[in-house]
């Protein structure tokens, strides 16, 4: 079959402003102007290494809404499902700055957003079902009960059709009612997915288990094909359905600059290599080295590489390490 787009997502993209200096944000004079969301990091991702990548979205009648779309004409990323709404604004976010690689403090403004209002209406069946692979989040379910709608028909009507999902729980809990509604949602949603990419301590959250083979049972025994748990530092944890598993180092990073994002990064990679063909483990290590690159900058997704970037540091470890055989 032929498919007009490799990748469907859908979520929230917002204008993040990012603090030109460190410290306290409402000490800050001076921020930068950014595009962030977690879907859209990814989209992003797959775009600049090739992919024919869809975003489904809404986004306001308003220059941030305008912003948004530059980025995504930018980037080449398809927005023929983003649609205007003019009745609600685009959400922004505030954005420390640091230096030390602890985590950056984030202040958001979206409550009532036109992506909050995104339903099972913008579903256009012919669109959807024409990418190969659909990649969600546990982001996009949860800034709405109709967005989490549209999340539950993207997954049934993309298996039901054969195609491939991928499953980032990236856990919101400010975002839900309660931890427990979070939990059995995206616990949910999971069943759907062929690869479940949770972080041990999403892990721990949604499974009660911080063992990363243990989490990966949990969402085995649920239907998934592959579970890989990330584990920060210590690299990331992989089992499938067949019996495969095994442990990827992390990549060594000198100095961590922003640590968000990172996740979108590796996501990024682990389902570009596996939409080329690529085996598990290699997946996993690309997953570890776009990581890492994407914690080396400040901003959600300037340290995703483009095609020629990859290749070029792929050809360079692969020379390292066979050179130290």
């Amino acid at each position: 079959m032929t498919h007009s787009l490799d990748v469907i997502t859908y979520g929230e993209a917002m204008a993040m402003f990012v603090a030109a200096d460190t410290g306290a944000l409402h000490d800050v004079a001076q921020f930068t102007k950014r595009a962030a969301g977690a879907e859209l990091n990814v989209a992003t991702g797959l775009a600049r290494l090739g992919f024919k990548v869809g975003w489904m979205s809404r986004v306001g009648d308003d220059s941030f809404g305008r912003f948004v779309r530059a980025v995504l004409a930018q980037e080449g990323i398809d927005a023929q499902c983003v649609e205007t709404d003019p009745r609600y604004p685009t959400g922004f976010q505030l954005k420390s700055k640091t230096d030390d690689g602890s985590d950056p403090a984030v202040e958001y403004f979206r409550r009532g957003s036109a992506a909050s209002h995104l339903s099972i209406s913008d579903y256009q069946r012919g669109y959807v079902l024409g990418a190969r692979h659909l990649h969600l989040s546990g982001v996009a379910p949860a800034i709405s009960a109709t967005s989490r709608e549209l999340a539950f028909m993207l997954a049934r009507e993309m298996r039901e059709a054969g195609r491939t999902i991928s499953f980032d729980p990236n856990l919101r809990p400010t975002l839900w009612g309660s931890e427990a509604e979070m939990v059995a949602t995206l616990n949910e949603l999971a069943r759907f997915a062929d690869w479940v990419l949770p972080g041990v301590n999403e892990g721990r959250i949604l499974t009660g288990s911080d063992d990363p083979e243990l989490i990966a049972r949990f969402y085995l025994e649920r239907g998934a094909r592959g579970v890989i748990v990330k584990l920060g530092a210590q690299g990331a944890y992989f089992e499938t359905n067949t019996g495969e598993r095994g442990h990827v180092q992390a990549q060594r990073v000198e100095k961590v600059v922003d640590t968000v994002g990172a996740g979108d990064g590796f996501a990024v990679g682990v389902v570009s290599a596996l939409l080329e063909g690529r085996a598990l483990h290699e997946a996993v290590a690309r997953g570890n080295r776009i990581g890492a690159l994407a914690v080396q900058v400040i901003g959600d997704s300037e340290g995703l590489p483009t095609r020629a970037q990859l290749d070029a540091l792929e050809a360079h470890q692969a020379h390292d390490a066979h050179a130290a055989a």
